[in-house]
């Protein structure tokens, strides 16, 4: 059974973003950080990221706990990421959205 990391991050748009402009790009930028990340071999992106609820959420497993939650910090403290992300320490079973929570960045 592999640990995932869950990334919370909330669906606002991003600082600046003009109207008609994609509200989100902070979602792309994130999605890049984390293929960066997994190239250096310590975790991997479980899966596409997706809304949930009022928050879009990333996945990485395949590292240690201190790793996956390493890399959610960094994903919290990037320039344009909302204020509020979280993480949540699940497993493959487990339904989304259900698991610890952890507040980010970890300290």
């Amino acid at each position: 059974m592999a640990q995932i990391v869950e990334i919370h991050v909330p669906l606002l748009p991003g600082e600046g973003v003009r109207e008609g402009d994609y509200q989100y790009p902070w979602i792309e930028q994130v999605e890049e950080f984390l293929i960066d990340v997994e190239d250096e071999g310590d975790i991997e992106v479980y899966d596409d990221g997706e809304e949930f609820g009022d928050d879009y959420v990333f996945f990485v497993s395949g590292g240690s706990e201190k790793a996956l939650l390493a890399a959610a910090s960094r994903v919290a403290t990037l320039d344009g990421v909302p204020a509020g992300t979280f993480a949540l320490v699940t497993d493959e079973d487990a339904d989304m959205g259900e698991g610890r929570r952890v507040d980010l960045p970890v300290r």
